[in-house]
């Protein structure tokens, strides 16, 4: 028999008779007949080769909820007869008003008589109503082997014809067939000492026969290929060799049925891969403990000790490429890459340290995983000709016209979650060199003071399917992804969702984060899209990376709920409404929207005429703003409030209209709760980040247009001074304390170096370098292009210099106390209090006082801070700060001081507790013991 042919009478010949079995005839026909054997030329072949096509219907509407219960939605029980076919060979066919061909047996399922557990049916609450099937016990216990195969359940008339068939979504047997493999330590591959042999572990509970391939380099011919041996207990693939060897490549062939396709054979990298060649064609045998891999001083490398709660973090959001990319002081070869951050007298990395010395404390950066997007060889980089008029649309025709070629993308793509992107390395084709290179760079971070945190993207891969740069789909198809009830991969985060529900696909996650936090010494992990993972499954994963770390890991992600999932569909999210007390932080949209106006989607005229609370909302009306009353500029105020108090649930406030509520009264975005959170390093506060447009382009549509360059820096700096002073955890984006523009660019993550450019000699902030791309930002050229034109919107150095050192005296003001990094809830509602609040305010300014008699850290007996956003001076009187010993923050008095006039203008008066603040100033009063 042909090798397809033996496996497929393996597959019959496991199976014994039974009550609600019946095995027709079995014939060699269900194979094609080819010689299937996989041999060593099928490791240099292409990256999938079709077996068998398949026949069966290409839905998958039906659940296995365990290994012994199916339920099929929409359809009734009770009407026809349920029948589970199956063969080994994708040779099924099942029409409707014909009898079921192809298969080589059948199993009679009964309805279920009771009602599913509670946690089953929790887990698959989603699913619509319908009958409800199952197994009998004895072929339940027979499964594994089953789902090697082709399964199609069939509703039967008593005539023996098909009335409806589909294929079944198979993560529910699986989770309860292979429970076990969750506590696998060792998928992917392990090198121990020299000469010992290598061995390889995958997770492949579907497939036919396993193989590994190894490569003697990252180009070579295949070297061997040797067959792995099934775990049954957890559907695992293994195998120890010495033919494979430390330094050298491989790849899997994994013979498995993909409902869409048929029998396949798929040439695949590994998921669990901690390294790849180019275009991460072969996965890398490496030990990421051997000496070889650590950069000199690795072992003994001090991590910064800044962070001692979460609200203390203070991040800079930052990616590989945009931070030296344009930096004339690095190294030619170093440009744009992990070694860049090597060359400490750059002028990029003396921007870092300038920054950590004020006090910033963490480097966030963009996704650094292996990516799908970008060719790690030979990538081009777009020429844009010099010269271009600040409105021409040439530049971003340009880099359309290789964005799929270029050397740019933010990276959310993710291909290998386990391994270094390979573009930022200066040697993609060695394995080695991105582990070693990724690790400089961190190391180098954290000699100046920064802790490292990393961007990651679990919630989706680059791809799926039979695609090419598919990994996770063409092992175990139908399992990594979340299908919606036709059996399709989810898309509601823009690529391919990935089920972090299930249990290897979580189990890979967490493995992921460990991996990284131990062998890479990071330090804080962001979490893309994190609203689409199960709380449960964030939790397991905090714990486990602080085990693996040995230290605390601090985790922040986008809490955001929609899609799927929204409103807790699946499983208790990770979201904004459903973190309380798990101490993980998700970003807050409240303070956001309220400081810059408008919404994230905003477009058109929105995007002008709703301005924020910074940027003239009722006082300073720009010419199409429309008529906004007094009441929204109170209630905006309010919503600055909220940030500035943490978005803690239980913090008192007494409103615009002198009503007094808890923060989660406050209504946000027409139904939810303005304060969310239980603790403050639940919180992260932004009001820029690398998605939209940045908060220099936000403010060249809100601000009215003849505001003054200068003016508009100093609007910058009272959106970074709202940041700086908001408890919880202050992020910014990379070059906003340059005022960082994208030319108007709403999303620049394809838009090239073009448009994503930092000038670190601060001469230039990129404003009016052409229409940004047309894709995400054409519809509304006809309001852009004009502003784009007007050069009096262009800063010039000194603004750029200005905003540069205003946003470094906010950080050393943010750090000189932690009444600004308070560490509880608790902590806030005793010791911050709103002055100037209610309906008699002034509403342009924000008075926040903070008491630290006693606090760890606070360093001040007292301090006020007031945040005037007036294009006026304003002058408060507080009965509560009467007879008060305040002066001003010592950085205001310093002599390099940005903004001079705090010094000279702002006054307190103790006899009378009144302030004096300029138009458009951030100023803190101390008061020392």
């Amino acid at each position: 028999m042909a090798a397809h042919s033996r496996a497929a009478w393996r597959f019959a010949a496991g199976l014994t008779l039974g009550s609600a079995i019946a095995l027709p005839a079995y014939s060699a026909s269900a194979s094609n007949g080819a010689d299937t054997a996989a041999t060593l030329a099928a490791c240099d072949g292409p990256f999938a080769t079709t077996l068998q096509t398949t026949t069966a219907p290409g839905d998958a509407r039906a659940y296995w909820l365990d290994r012994q219960t199916i339920q099929w939605p929409g359809v009734a029980s009770g009407d026809g007869i349920f029948k589970l076919y199956y063969a080994a060979s994708p040779s099924i066919s099942a029409n409707k008003g014909a009898p079921v061909q192809g298969a080589q047996a059948s199993i009679a399922l009964g309805t279920a008589q009771q009602s599913l557990p509670e946690a089953l049916a929790q887990r698959f609450r989603f699913v619509g109503k319908g009958t409800l099937l199952q197994l009998a016990a004895a072929d339940s216990a027979r499964l594994g082997k089953l789902l090697t195969g082709q399964l199609v359940l069939v509703q039967e008339g008593s005539d023996g014809n098909v009335r409806d068939a589909t294929t079944l979504q198979l993560a529910g047997a699986l989770d309860d067939l292979y429970a076990g493999a969750a506590d696998i330590t060792d998928l992917g591959v392990r090198v121990g000492a020299p000469g010992a042999p290598v061995s390889f572990k995958l997770w492949a509970p579907t497939a036919q026969q396993v193989a590994v391939c190894s490569y003697a380099n990252g180009s070579a011919t295949a070297s061997n290929i040797l067959p792995m041996q099934r775990d049954a207990a957890t559907g695992s693939w293994s195998l120890q060799t010495s033919a494979a060897q430390d330094g050298q490549y491989y790849r899997y062939l994994v013979d498995v049925i993909a409902p869409s396709t048929g029998l396949v054979r798929n040439l695949v990298t590994d998921p669990y891969s901690i390294s790849l060649t180019t275009d991460s064609r072969r996965s890398y045998i490496a030990d990421l403990n051997a000496a070889r891999l650590k950069p000199a001083g690795w072992d003994r490398s001090q991590r910064p000790q800044r962070v001692i709660a979460q609200p203390d973090m203070t991040v800079y959001e930052l990616h590989v490429r945009d931070f030296s990319i344009n930096d004339a002081s690095v190294s030619p070869a170093r440009r744009g890459k992990y070694s860049a951050f090597t060359e400490t007298a750059s002028k990029g990395m003396q921007h870092l340290q300038a920054l950590s010395k004020a006090g910033m404390t963490d480097i966030h950066l963009l996704p650094v995983f292996d990516i799908g997007s970008v060719p790690e060889q030979g990538c081009v980089t777009p020429k844009i000709p010099a010269g271009l008029a600040a409105d021409n649309t040439e530049a971003q025709a340009i880099i359309a016209g290789t964005q799929a070629s270029d050397c740019y993308n933010w990276g959310y793509d993710p291909y290998h979650y386990n391994a270094p992107e390979g573009s930022f390395a200066s040697d993609p084709a060695d394995g080695a060199t991105r582990i070693i290179e990724f690790r400089q760079m961190v190391q180098a971070l954290h000699r100046i003071g920064l802790r490292v945190g990393m961007d990651v993207v679990y919630n989706h891969t680059f791809i799926a399917g039979q695609n090419e740069k598919s990994v996770l789909d063409r092992v175990v198809p139908g399992y990594y992804h979340r299908l919606n009830p036709r059996g399709e991969v989810e898309r509601s985060t823009c690529c391919d969702n990935t089920a972090t529900e299930h249990l290897m696909m979580g189990k890979l996650m967490v493995d992921s984060v460990a991996q990284w936090a131990q062998q890479y010494q990071l330090d804080s992990f962001r979490f893309d899209l994190m609203g689409h993972q199960p709380r449960a499954t964030m939790e397991q994963l905090q714990a486990r990376a602080d085990r693996a770390a040995g230290r605390h890991i601090n985790l922040i992600g986008e809490g955001w709920n929609f899609g799927e999932v929204a409103d807790g569909a699946r499983f208790v999210q990770a979201s904004q409404l459903s973190l309380n007390g798990s101490g993980i932080g998700t970003f807050s949209d409240r303070a956001r929207d309220a400081v810059r106006g408008g919404g994230a989607g905003d477009s058109g005229l929105q995007m002008i005429s709703q301005q924020g609370y910074i940027n003239g909302l009722v006082y300073d009306n720009n010419a199409q703003s429309g008529k906004h009353s007094s009441t929204e500029l109170l209630q905006t105020a309010d919503l600055v409030r909220v940030g500035l108090a943490g978005s803690i649930r239980s913090y008192p406030l007494r409103r615009y209209n002198d009503s007094i509520q808890p923060l989660e009264a406050i209504v946000y975005g027409g139904n939810q709760p303005a304060g969310y959170a239980s603790e403050p390093g639940e919180v992260v506060n932004y009001v820029e980040n690398h998605d939209n447009q940045t908060l220099y382009d936000i403010n060249v549509f809100k601000l009215p247009t003849h505001t003054s360059t200068a003016e508009r820096a100093r609007v910058q700096m009272l959106g970074a001074a709202i940041n700086a002073f908001s408890q919880g955890v202050a992020y910014f984006h990379a070059g906003f304390d340059i005022l960082r523009s994208k030319s108007l660019d709403r999303n620049s993550f394809e838009s090239g170096d073009w448009f994503n450019r930092l000038d670190w000699t601060y001469q230039d902030n990129y404003y009016g370098i052409g229409a940004p791309r047309a894709e995400d930002n054409g519809k509304d050229y006809q309001l852009l292009l004009p502003l784009l034109r007007n050069r009096a919107l262009k800063p010039a150095p000194q603004d750029i210099v200005f905003a540069r050192d205003a946003f470094r005296d906010l950080l050393r003001i943010r750090s000189s106390s932690t009444l600004f990094r308070l560490r509880s809830a608790a902590d806030i509602r005793q010791r911050l209090q709103f002055y100037n609040t209610g309906s008699q305010q002034v509403p342009t300014v924000l008075v926040g006082h903070l008491e630290g008699k006693g606090y760890p850290g606070a360093h001040f007996k007292s301090l006020t801070y007031l945040i005037n956003v007036d294009t006026q001076v304003q002058k408060l009187t507080i009965d509560e700060e009467k007879n008060r010993r305040y002066r001003l923050h010592p950085v205001h008095t310093s002599m390099t001081a940005a903004d001079k006039r705090v010094a000279s203008q702002a006054r307190f008066d103790a006899s009378s507790g009144s302030f004096v603040i300029p138009p458009r100033s951030a100023v803190v009063f101390v008061e020392t013991y």
